[in-house]
Parts: C-alpha cells; sequence; structure tokens
C-alpha cells in the first residue's frame, strides 16, 4: 500500500483525536462530569464506541478512557526508517478517528441541541438539512431494509460533486439501484447535500438520500448505522468488535466517495472505514490502497471520473445489484416458456434456416460496457410489416471479477428459455442456428427488439448475479452487419467446443444431464459426456460442469453413469436410472453411441439430424441450415416434427454439428464409416475436422467419398455414388443387423 495513504491517515487522526480531547475537556470544565451524553432516543448509547468496545457512555465522564483507548491506538508519526507494511498502523489510526469522532458529535448534540433534526425529513423552508444520527424509530424502520436486501447497501458521499447536476446525476444513479446515499463533510464550504437541493432533488430518508452533518465528522452516524443493524438484526454481542467488523464486511454492502480534495481528516475516515471493510472511490489522483484484504478487493481507488462513479464503487465494493422487474410491456413467467407463435400469428421471424440468426456471449472488460445498455442496430419491429423476415444477431457482453471464460455459453443457453418466457414471442435452437417468432399481439402491447436485451438484462442479474457485475446486449438486424460478425461468433463457438476434444467419456464417471429444452418436449433428456456434447451444440461437458457450479439445483446435473451395460452402444444403470426419473418414466433407457438400437431423445432444438439410409448401409445426416430435400425423402423441418418431440426413435437421432468428428459418433453402428450423406454447406463448415478423423480411421479421402445434394437426393443416387468413390459403408455388414 502508498506510504502517503498511512502519513496522511496517522496525521489526520492525530489531528482529529487532539481536536476532540480539548472539546471534551471544554465540556468538562462547562457542564461537569455528570453531564448525560448520547444521541437522542437510542437504545445504543454511542453506537459505534457501543458496538466495538463494549462501553456504554451515558455521561461525559464516560467518555474520558474511551478516549484514552484512541490516544493509545494511535502509532507513531512517520520516520524514515518505517517500512511496509504499513496497513495495520492506518487500521489503528483510523479506529482511533472513528471512536473520538463519534464522542465529538454526542458533545455537539450538548453544545447545540437544535442543530440537528429529529426524524426522517428536512425543514428547507428554514434552511435546516442536517439529520445527525438516526432515532430509534427511524433506525427500525430503515434497518431492517439491510438485512431482508431490499436496500443492498449505502453509499456515504463526503464532500461535494463539482456541480448541483453532476450531483444529481450521481445520486439518482445510486436511487436507481435501490442503495441509501448518506451524506457528510463539505468541500469549501459547499456540501453533497445542499447541491442536491439546488437541483431540485427531494433529500431524506423516504429519497434514501440522507444528510448527516456539514462535518466530515458525521460519517460516524453512518458506521453507527451499520453497527445499530448488526447489533439489532444479525445478533452480533456488543464489545465482539471481530464479529461486529466480519458482519459489516459480508452482510452491508458500503462504500465511502470521496468528492473533491482529500484533506489528512478525510484520509483518516477512510482509514477508519477500511476496518469495516468499507473501501473510498475517490474522483482525485489520491494514493491508492490497491492490494487486497481487508476489503473485499481494493481499499481505496482515485481518479475515477463522475459517470463512472457509481459503477466503480459497486464493483469494487463486490455489491450485487438486485433487478427485481423485468421491463418489458408483455406478461412474462415460466408458463409462456411452451407457447407457441403460429405461422397466421408471426409479425417477424429471424433466423430458423431462413434468415442468418446468431447469439453469443462474451466476457467484457468491466470500463467497456454499460450495464442495463441495450442497443438495436438495424431495423426494429416498427420498422417492418407483419409477417416480415430479418436477420438477427444478439451479442450480450458481460464483464465482473469472477465471470470466466467457461461461463459463457451457460450464460448464452439461457437465452432460450429467458427469451421464451415473454408472452407471444417463440425461441429454438441457439448459436448460430437460433429460431425467434414474435407474435403480433406481442407487437400490439409494444414489444420490441430491445425488450429482448432488456429481459435478458434483468433475468441475467437475477439469475446469476452472483458471478458477474454488468450486462450490455447489442442487438443486429442489418444484414451486412449480421454477416459480418457470424463467422466471429462461430470461431468463438469452435474454441469452446475444443476445450474438451482430449477427454474421453471412459475416463471419467460423472455425465450431466440437460432438461432446458422440457418446455417443448417433456420427454426429452439431453445427457451429456465428454465424447457427446449436447445436440443443441451449445453444451458440452465442461460447460455442463461450470453449470452446475454456478447452479446446483439447475437443468444440468450430475449423473454418476454407473455399471456398464454395453460398453459398444454407449449404455450405463446410472444414466439409466437417471433418464427413467427426469423423463418422467416415460423413457427406460437409451444408447449413446448407436442410432439402431434405442438411440438418445431428440427435440426441435438439435443442430443436426441423422437417419439411416437401409440401401446405402449407411447414414445421412442434415443439417438445420440445410433447406433442401434429404435422400430420407423429408427435409430437416419434417424430420424434426416427426421426432423432435423427446422421442427415442430407432433410425434417427438428433445431435450436434461437432458431434459427427467426436470419437464416439455412432459408433456402436460402425462409427463415422457409416456416414454417406450431408449437405454440402455443413461439409465445409467441418472440412478440416473430417479430414482430420479421416486420417484417424485410415481413410484420408474419407471426405471425397461422402455424397451431397451435388451427388444426389435420393438413395439410388446416393448409393450409385458410393459404389463409384469405393465408399466403405458398400461392404460393411449390414448396419440393421
Amino acid at each position: 500500500m502508498s506510504r502517503l495513504v498511512c502519513f496522511a491517515v496517522i496525521q489526520g487522526a492525530y489531528n482529529i483525536v487532539s481536536k476532540v480531547e480539548g472539546a471534551f475537556k471544554m465540556a468538562m470544565d462547562k457542564y461537569g462530569a455528570n453531564q448525560p451524553l448520547a444521541f437522542p432516543n437510542t437504545a445504543y448509547y454511542l453506537p459505534v464506541i457501543y458496538s466495538i468496545l463494549g462501553v456504554k457512555i451515558e455521561k461525559l465522564a464516560d467518555a474520558e478512557p474511551v478516549l484514552k483507548r484512541c490516544r493509545e491506538l494511535l502509532p507513531p508519526h512517520m520516520s524514515g526508517s518505517i517500512h511496509t507494511p504499513y496497513l495495520g498502523n492506518t487500521l489503528d489510526a483510523g479506529m482511533a478517528t472513528i471512536l473520538a469522532e463519534e464522542i465529538f458529535e454526542a458533545i455537539r448534540y450538548v453544545e447545540e441541541p437544535d442543530f440537528y433534526l429529529h426524524g426522517e425529513d428536512c425543514d428547507l423552508e428554514n434552511g435546516k438539512i442536517w439529520l445527525g444520527a438516526a432515532d430509534d424509530t427511524v433506525f427500525r424502520k430503515r434497518g431492517v431494509e439491510f438485512v431482508d436486501g431490499s436496500a443492498p447497501g449505502f453509499a456515504a458521499i463526503v464532500g461535494a460533486a463539482p456541480n448541483p447536476e453532476i450531483a444529481k446525476m450521481i445520486a439518482e444513479d445510486y436511487q436507481k439501484k435501490n442503495l441509501y446515499t448518506f451524506m457528510c463533510a463539505n468541500q469549501s464550504g459547499t456540501t453533497f447535500a445542499e447541491q442536491l437541493v439546488q437541483a431540485g432533488v427531494q433529500i431524506g430518508w423516504g429519497t434514501r438520500l440522507v444528510p448527516f452533518g456539514p462535518d466530515i465528522s458525521a460519517a460516524v452516524f453512518a458506521l453507527g448505522f451499520a453497527n445499530r443493524a448488526a447489533m439489532a438484526f444479525g445478533g452480533v454481542k456488543p464489545g465482539d468488535y471481530a464479529t461486529m467488523l466480519k458482519y459489516n464486511k459480508d452482510r452491508i454492502f458500503a462504500f465511502i466517495n470521496a468528492l473533491g480534495e482529500v484533506n489528512a481528516e478525510w484520509a483518516a475516515n477512510a482509514g477508519g472505514a477500511i476496518n469495516w471493510g468499507f473501501p473510498t472511490i475517490a474522483d482525485t489522483d489520491i494514493p491508492e490502497i490497491l492490494p487486497t484484504g481487508i476489503c473485499t478487493y481494493e481499499h481505496v481507488v482515485g481518479n475515477i471520473s463522475h459517470d463512472h462513479m457509481t459503477a466503480k464503487s459497486i464493483e469494487v465494493r463486490g455489491l450485487k445489484v438486485a433487478v427485481t422487474e423485468i421491463p418489458i410491456p408483455v406478461a412474462y413467467g415460466p408458463a409462456f416458456e411452451g407457447e407457441r407463435v403460429r405461422k397466421d400469428d408471426i409479425y417477424l421471424e429471424c433466423g430458423g434456416g431462413k434468415t442468418p440468426c446468431f447469439e453469443l456471449v462474451q466476457i467484457a472488460d468491466m470500463d467497456a460496457i454499460e450495464d442495463g445498455k441495450v442497443e438495436v442496430i438495424g431495423p426494429d419491429l416498427k420498422d417492418v410489416q407483419p409477417g416480415n423476415r430479418l436477420p438477427l444477431g444478439v451479442i450480450v457482453q458481460i464483464a465482473g471479477r469472477k465471470m470466466q471464460p467457461d461461463y459463457e455459453p451457460i450464460l448464452e443457453r439461457q437465452i432460450h428459455h429467458l427469451v421464451n418466457y415473454a408472452q407471444g414471442v417463440m425461441h429454438i435452437g441457439q448459436r448460430d442456428i437460433a429460431w425467434y417468432r414474435i407474435g403480433k399481439s406481442a407487437v400490439e402491447k409494444g414489444f420490441t427488439l430491445e425488450h429482448i436485451g432488456k429481459l435478458l438484462h434483468a433475468k441475467y442479474h437475477q439469475d446469476f448475479g452472483a458471478i458477474f457485475d454488468k450486462c450490455q446486449v447489442t442487438i443486429y438486424t442489418d444484414e451486412a452487419k449480421v454477416k459480418e460478425l457470424l463467422p466471429k461468433a462461430q470461431a468463438a463457438y469452435r474454441t469452446r467446443d475444443e476445450r474438451v476434444e482430449n477427454m474421453t467419456d471412459e475416463g471419467t464417471e460423472t455425465y450431466y444431464s440437460c432438461t432446458l429444452c422440457q418446455s417443448f418436449a417433456p420427454t426429452h433428456v439431453c445427457v451429456i459426456s465428454p465424447e457427446r456434447t449436447g445436440l443443441c451444440g451449445a453444451y458440452n461437458w465442461l460447460d455442463c460442469k461450470a453449470s452446475n457450479e454456478i447452479n446446483p439445483t439447475g437443468p444440468n446435473q450430475p449423473i454418476q453413469k454407473g455399471e456398464v451395460l454395453d460398453p459398444k452402444l454407449g449404455n450405463w444403470k446410472g444414466v439409466n436410472d437417471f433418464v427413467y426419473k427426469a423423463s418422467r418414466q416415460s423413457v427406460s433407457s437409451y444408447n449413446f453411441y448407436s442410432i439402431v438400437y434405442d438411440p438418445m431423445t431428440t427435440c426441435g432444438c438439435c443442430e443436426c439430424i441423422a437417419a439411416v439410409l437401409p440401401m446405402c448401409n449407411g447414414v445421412m445426416t442434415v443439417n438445420r441450415d440445410y433447406t433442401g430435400m434429404t435422400p430420407s425423402g423429408m427435409k430437416f423441418t419434417t424430420l424434426a416434427g416427426t421426432i423432435g418431440g423427446g422421442n427415442v426413435t430407432p433410425g434417427f437421432v438428433g445431435h450436434s454439428k461437432y458431434t459427427v468428428t467426436q470419437r464416439k459418433f455412432l459408433v456402436g453402428d460402425g462409427g463415422l464409416k457409416r456416414l454417406v450423406w450431408m449437405p454440402k454447406i455443413f461439409k465445409e463448415e467441418i472440412r478440416e475436422r473430417l479430414v482430420k478423423r479421416g486420417e484417424e480411421i485410415g481413410i484420408p479421402n474419407f471426405i471425397d467419398m461422402i455424397a451431397t445434394e451435388e451427388n444426389g437426393t435420393t438413395e439410388d443416387e446416393v448409393y450409385a455414388f458410393l459404389e463409384k468413390v469405393g465408399h466403405p459403408a458398400v461392404t460393411m455388414d449390414s448396419i440393421l443387423g
């Protein structure tokens, strides 16, 4: 930590303790030792002294031993021979400051009984705004909010903003986040509270903008309020200072905003607040304390611009701001997740193979995004006619100290059901096969594409706020921009998929479930292993593991695979038991590695569907993007409608694009050598991986042996091509056994 900070804190603490000692001596001479000393209408004596030291201050003489303790806490002045660490000296000096200031403010109540108002409201008509210590009536009404979460914390603002407009901006930003703002101290005679009055902002406990006092010593009222909450609602015993300070660090999410020049007395108060785990964030270039130790993250951070002050303060304190309302004009909830938007009801359709469409969640730097910002680049619903189609790209940027790359696909996959919760909106698929339908009824109620971003922001904060701090959403409908960004999204998908490349199914005893799609396919249970990604393509084994860590009761549950019942087809007792229960007793068993014998269930979110071609003695696969006819006699849409309801359908199975080149792809039926047909666009998309797998199975030119629509779209045409190129499936044992 900075030597300059320690020097300033110690110097300020000496100044304040000496000042209070002088005020105490004058009060003793004037009023005598038995003069009552207290904050009005409170059962907590002087609450900081009572909670930290266990000392009940009832009369002036009771303060004398506390002032002696303050003097003892003061460390030696800095000298050239003292080197790091300085934090211990800073904490002691800061605590001496806070204890002494509480005595000073109690003496003020004796000297100037009308200086502070009593109650919740300011008296602007008579120019009185300072509320001082909250009496018990106010405290019990407001303190419980810090316990039940309706008030996530408070900002203690010291000093003044450059002008009333900036003060209003900062205060209103904290109000929007449900935080209290406690105000004290002045900057050259100007206070933050007075600036708010000038800007026409109503202040007082009722608006959560609380003006404690015009001097820095009034900061003690904020700390006293926090300690009273710990004693009243947290059960912390007076004098148990270690538990008291830990409770405040863990439960009362407070911080200091120092606005304007920071003098030694301010520094001493900041040093005191560190004991509580309350950091200081300043708008000036002050010496910083960046290493973690007492506070959750940094202790003192300087040179923060006013438009970033609230966001940076919340970040440094580690505060999670809850979003309680979904700001969209349609009903929202799980009851609408399975709702279908039929063809005649469509106002706008995006993706589904009809237009380019993708979704991508990525980590961003904290300073690079703005929480809650939603931008639509391109036409919105008001710009199109009913029944139209648009390309769509949804990019969600997430920032937070606990966020990590493993969490990106988990949040990305949540888009599916979070969007489906909106009445009149349907979502199928994910990644670059997402499919949106927005109904006319939703548009009539005022729903726009911007609301997709707003609901994602709100629900991410509600459901995953523990792992991030900021969420910004950009929605692209400009066709050129969507096409420009699509390859970048696909590259991100590939990078995620390849993380699990070297793992094997035999090497792990734990697989994971995924039941996200049961709103559309109630009996579908996807089980994901290292060598079989989810059929939607969005989750691999590592993704599911991370998802379960984030949400242990969520859709990705660990499954102990248990006894091996059939190693060739991929069948395990533990998996069967889980599937039977999760499918509502509809599916008793399925095989991971077979399309012929009880294949895995399939839902409508699958990236691809494979089907047996008996004449060719092999298997075709078709991706969602391909809209033409296949050798099975069905297009993708027909196949999905036939088998996509969560059924076990021998001869057909859904899978991801990546699964085609995983080592266990249909290994129970002969493996990759059974693949005889796929659309050209799909082949080109996975060409590099197909070439690599061909070399691994000893057929370097295998990719050229796979027919596409250019070689035929009927079994007869495909079989002729297979014979011509010498495809291995032609000479293999019958796929039907």
